[in-house]
């Protein structure tokens, strides 16, 4: 009518036409409205029973008055009552500085488009910001529809209780999915981080937790809640790390939305008609929820977990340095005991070097008498004491044997132009062949060749990593933008619970770890580097020990295993960045590796002149990688990869075991198939003949029992984790093949010294403590994220490093501990000939 007044007052005395006609209808229409809808100050707590049609709209007038040191909630709810309306309610919430709406009955849709309707909807309407220190705020909640006939509802509006959450303070609470729940939290002063938790005792119905800024909308909503913020699928817990540089207002919304389906949580997907215009009956999702609010860890504790961190490691820069220092001092004075002999006579000296000059043959492959390996074996315990070696425990050689190793070290004879040699090659079948080997059989090459051999390792290896690591790391910066910026934290597999975030980094801590196998890794390299220095000079001085006795020195191996362990920790470190399904090969790859150079490395010391090239070594492990990955993306329930894999297994196995047993010296030809069945005719039918190498007989039986078997387990198990079933098909070969190594080693005669012993002993020790602390699962890719969000747990050391951290901290030490075990398993060897050490 204020209208009509205002434009009736415009028209001039005795105007006509158009604007006549324009006044009229504007009149009638404001008419039908004043007769058509009625406005009602209602209360809040009150449910109103009304009905509504296209002939009547209700407005329900609210007033309330708001605070800035206190906000509440408000909450406003519909029933529909009548059953199967033609058409739905409207309702819409007009405030100051938002409009809400939304239908009665509510639809949503779920998977393949399914739709399913809701009679009963309730909203919490948005809280803008006040300007004063209280504010009256008035609101109008408008009812209608275009149904003809009258369709029956219920309205009520109250105040939320505990709208705003309080710090370490529990709030419960229910959800569905046409009913969400969202709580405000306000940073209080003096806490810059906070973890949001919430929690359910029942699994399913599949939820969503979300922090949004202070705005409206609110997108509260399963289809617009990953609209903005940050969110998380959740079934029983969910946890999400909220700093308050993020949220300029110092506030935020808590949401947590009920879905309408449990297939993002991994529940069971239900067979339902592909009907796009049925209804589909929701069922009772009703949820009942738990949320609190606990501060982040501060800055200190970040601080003192980086030195705790570097403290562990840098420790055994500090160990080693002394253990060298202490062992220095000791082999400088036993020199100076043995340049100054107080306790031996010089008769007796003469006595030693006369027996040792009678048994030594002038040109003898490793001219050392029985005696002398006798004494030095006990008086001499490094290489480096060279002068008393040669005085005590070692013979000088005839100048026509010293005059030919100058000479073979000298030339430039590749290893290929050596194998031609008449003297190699006409014998090459029969040395090999033996039924005792011992490792002067097996280390005819000359030495300079094999080094630059065994160099390629290292330098492949270097290669490999930075072609590998540099995509590696653009792609996990480009996973950790991806949820910076769009908010799901479902894309990346975290415990949550312990996730503490620096700079764009979600977790640090699970980063941080890794430092461990990069600076261990570093350290057995400089290990290496001493030893190999020591070995030169011994060898530039000519030393009897360092030619002729104790396993073949070549370090190449020991450098490739040290960059191993250090990509390792990079490419570990890539992975938890973001760890999810698609880039955990990154996390196993030089797993992968270390595995095989350390079997390698086993290999190589009894067989130095027969072990793999670093090309065909890398190539093989190239081949188990590329199976990493097609069974990481086709294994999950293939039968027919699961057969392909398990054949090319076990035929893998067969033939690797032949090439051992064999020395290498069998061919894969047409005629293999004959010259198996020839050899079992005439050993095992026609004469029932043993195995002619019962130790190599032993292992490699055992070998393909243990590989038949795990093939046997993928084939019927089918695990979904395919990298960590690859993974453990390597350690569990590394493992049998290091115990044989040692019952050998014993069964020889030698013995272990009390470091490697030591070695030994402290790293299986560390090893199960590291497994233990592996298998404690925090979070699994296998599953989807809500899933793994089951496993989440507290942090347990310094309230910063998770079980997960413990693992990379434990499992580091025990590889640098495995490492030095294969670097010191042989020092025994040191000063006994090789035509005395057996191959095994």
């Amino acid at each position: 009518m204020g209208l009509f007044a205002r434009w009736k007052s415009r028209l001039k005395p005795g105007a006509v036409g158009a604007d006549c006609v324009l006044l009229w209808l504007l009149w009638l229409s404001v008419e039908q409205q004043a007769a058509k809808g009625s406005q009602i100050n209602a209360l809040f707590g009150v449910t109103y029973n009304s009905t509504v049609n296209a002939e009547n709209e209700t407005i329900y007038a609210f007033n309330h008055t708001v605070s800035r040191n206190q906000t509440d909630g408000v909450r406003v709810w519909v029933n529909l009552q009548s059953e199967n309306p033609k058409s739905p309610v409207l309702v819409v919430v007009r405030q100051k500085q938002a409009v809400l709406s939304f239908q009665v009955p509510l639809i949503l849709r779920g998977l393949y488009q399914r739709k399913y309707q809701y009679t009963q909807v309730g909203r919490t309407l948005c809280q803008p910001p006040t300007h004063g220190m209280s504010e009256n705020q008035l609101f109008y909640v408008d009812v209608s529809t275009l149904s003809i006939f009258g369709i029956s509802y219920q309205l009520r509006v109250s105040h939320v209780e505990s709208f705003t959450l309080l710090t370490n303070t529990k709030f419960s609470f229910t959800a569905t999915p046409s009913q969400p729940q969202y709580f405000k939290y306000v940073f209080p002063d003096g806490v810059d981080t906070v973890i949001v938790k919430v929690n359910s005792q029942i699994t399913f119905p599949c939820s969503v937790m979300s922090i949004q800024d202070i705005q409206c909308p609110v997108y509260d909503l399963d289809n617009n809640v990953a609209f903005i913020g940050m969110y998380q699928t959740m079934t029983t817990t969910a946890a999400i790390t909220v700093q308050r540089k993020d949220f300029p207002s110092n506030s935020f919304y808590v949401i947590v939305v009920v879905k309408t389906e449990d297939e993002a949580c991994g529940g069971p997907l239900k067979f339902y008609p592909l009907l796009p215009d049925k209804l589909m009956d929701p069922g009772n999702r009703s949820k009942t929820l738990d949320v609190v609010v606990t501060p982040a860890i501060n800055s200190e504790v970040y601080i003192f977990g980086m030195l705790f961190c570097f403290g562990i490691f840098l420790s055994f820069y500090v160990l080693t340095v002394t253990a060298a220092c202490v062992q220095y001092k000791r082999m400088t004075q036993k020199k100076e005991g043995l340049h100054n002999p107080a306790d031996v006579s010089p008769a007796e000296t003469a006595s030693l070097l006369g027996k040792g000059l009678a048994s030594a043959s002038p040109c003898e492959y490793g001219s050392f008498a029985d005696n002398g390996s006798t004494f030095s074996s006990e008086a001499i315990t490094d290489n480096s004491v060279a002068s008393a070696e040669v005085s005590y425990g070692y013979l000088e050689r005839s100048s026509e044997c010293a005059g030919r190793s100058r000479q073979e070290s000298l030339s430039s004879v590749e290893e290929d132009d050596y194998d031609t040699l008449a003297d190699i090659d006409s014998d090459k079948n029969i040395v090999r062949t033996k039924k005792f080997l011992c490792v002067s059989d097996l280390a005819r090459k000359d030495k300079r060749v094999l080094s630059k051999k065994y160099q390629i390792y290292f330098w492949n290896i270097a290669t490999i990593a930075v072609f590998y690591a540099l995509p590696v790391i653009q792609l996990v910066i480009t996973y950790q933008t991806v949820v910076n910026v769009t908010g799901n934290q479902d894309i990346c597999y975290y415990n949550f619970l312990c996730a503490h975030p620096l700079g764009p980094i979600s977790s640090f801590n699970n980063i941080l770890s890794n430092l461990g196998y990069i600076l261990l890794g570093l350290l057995f390299l400089l290990i290496v580097l001493c030893r190999e220095i020591i070995h030169k000079r011994a060898l530039f001085r000519n030393d009897l020990a360092a030619l002729e006795c104790g396993i073949p020195k070549h370090f190449g191996l020991y450098y490739a295993m040290g960059t191993a362990l250090m990509m390792e920790g990079i490419l570990s470190a890539c992975y938890h960045v973001c760890p999810n399904y698609t880039n955990f090969q990154f996390d196993t790859s030089f797993m992968y590796m270390i595995a095989g150079l350390c079997m390698l490395k086993l290999y190589q010391k009894r067989h130095p002149d027969i072990n793999a090239s670093a090309y065909t070594a890398y190539a093989c492990l190239a081949g188990v990688i590329f199976f990493s990955v097609l069974g990481v993306v086709f294994g999950k329930g293939n039968t027919a990869f699961w057969i392909v894999f398990s054949v090319i297994h076990i035929l893998a196995t067969l033939l690797l075991s032949t090439q051992l047993y064999y020395m290498g010296r069998w061919r894969l030809d047409s005629g293999v198939l004959r010259r198996m069945v020839y050899i079992i005719y005439t050993d095992s039918i026609r004469q029932c003949s043993g195995p002619m190498y019962i130790d190599r007989m032993v292992l490699l039986v055992m070998g393909n029992i243990v590989n038949w078997s795990l093939a046997a387990y993928g084939l019927i198990e089918r695990p979904n984790d395919f990298a960590s079933y690859l993974l453990a098909i390597g350690i569990c070969n590394l493992l049998l093949y290091f115990a044989f190594y040692i019952i050998m080693k014993l069964r020889s005669g030698e013995r272990i010294k009390c470091f490697a012993l030591v070695c030994i002993l402290f790293t299986a020790v560390i090893w199960g403590f590291a497994l233990f602390f592996f298998f404690q699962g925090l979070s699994t890719w296998q599953k989807t994220p809500a899933e793994s969000r089951e496993h989440n747990r507290e942090c347990i050391l310094l309230s910063f490093f998770d079980d997960h951290d413990i693992w990379h901290f434990l499992s580091s030490i025990a590889m640098f501990g495995s490492f030095l075990v294969l670097l010191t398993m042989d020092d025994d060897l040191d000063a006994v000939q090789r035509d005395k050490i057996y191959v095994f």
